[in-house]
């Protein structure tokens, strides 16, 4: 029993993994594809192939994910423990199709960690509210504000430097420059989102026993993960790519490249220095945000952004109650 519920638990993770990949497939092509710097299917061949390379940089977030978020060592029993993290999943995979479905590029990463709440606090197990807060939630409010602040600064400097450059050429050096930011940008993504899935089934093992912590991730997972995320992002996320391309903002080459360049460095500081858990979309979303407002604060669309600023703050809450409720359904067999 033991081992077909470690089964479901990492079907599961690999299948939020997947959700995962064409859910956020859009953060990291979404610019090229509308400025037409990148072909559609070019750009999602691109992202994947990067998401894979990504996701096997570093362990850090992962780690975080399975030690920082909910205490399973006071489960009663592995297959309590299983059970949590099983729901947990659920939760966090029904919200990312739900914003998926409506087109909102809400986080991966908060659902996840939303799911594990819900699901700790329902199944009356610890929860690490400090490392949450620490990890979680400052780097939640903390980086899209550093993203749309620093696009925004950043591109003003580009205007200003470009401002006696010919138009028509400036326009192609940058269309060629987003290839390269765009892959950036999506091997950031896999080196965040795709360790979220590790951290998650590296849980799982550790519950039963499966895994010790000083040994650190299996290969196995780390691969599974990558390649779940690669062929979630081929898959591609259309709906979402329609919002961040074209209805937050009209995008010009320069502001993609420079929009795609600050949210890969932020998360690459996020994932190297702060081993933070954050929101690609949160990210890359706050950064078009901020080269957009170079135009007039009018060019954004704020009503698009109101509403994705809605899905933002939804996403933990909900996904925490959706992964509880489906807990207190399960729990009858439980006992």
């Amino acid at each position: 029993m033991e081992t077909a519920l470690v089964i479901v638990v990492v079907a599961f993770a690999l299948g939020f993994d997947y959700t995962n990949g064409f859910h956020d497939a859009a953060n990291a092509i979404a610019t090229s594809v509308s400025t037409r710097a990148l072909t559609p299917r070019a750009a999602l061949i691109m992202a994947a192939v990067m998401n894979f390379a990504g996701a096997l940089l570093g362990t850090e977030v992962a780690e975080t994910i399975a030690k920082e978020i909910v205490n399973l060592d006071g489960a009663p029993t592995s297959h309590f423990a299983l059970v949590v993290v099983l729901c947990a999943l659920v939760g966090a995979i029904t919200w990312n199709l739900i914003t998926w479905w409506f087109g909102l590029p809400s986080s991966s990463t908060h659902a996840l960690i939303g799911g594990l709440v819900g699901a700790g606090v329902a199944s009356g197990l610890g929860i690490y509210w400090s490392a949450i807060v620490d990890k979680v939630v400052l780097p939640m409010i903390i980086s899209p504000l550093v993203g749309f602040g620093l696009a925004f600064f950043i591109m003003v400097g580009v205007l200003w430097i470009v401002r006696n450059n010919a138009p028509a050429k400036t326009t192609r050096r940058f269309r060629l420059a987003q290839t390269a930011s765009a892959a950036a940008m999506a091997l950031g993504h896999g080196l965040q989102d795709a360790q979220k899935t590790m951290g998650v089934i590296f849980l799982a093992l550790l519950s039963v026993g499966w895994a010790r912590p000083e040994d650190g991730i299996p290969l196995w997972v780390k691969l599974s993960a990558a390649a779940a995320i690669s062929a979630g992002t081929y898959a591609g996320g259309w709906r979402i790519m329609r919002t961040l391309g074209r209805k937050i903002i009209e995008l010009d080459p320069a502001r993609g490249f420079v929009a795609e360049s600050v949210a890969a460095i932020v998360l690459y500081v996020n994932a190297f220095a702060l081993h933070a858990p954050v929101s690609t979309t949160h990210t890359i979303t706050s950064a078009i945000m901020g080269v957009g407002a170079t135009k007039r604060l009018s060019a954004v669309r704020w009503g698009v952004a109101k509403n994705i600023g809605a899905a933002w703050v939804l996403t933990i809450p909900a996904a925490a109650l959706v992964a509880a409720v489906i807990f207190w359904i399960l729990s009858p067999i439980l006992n």
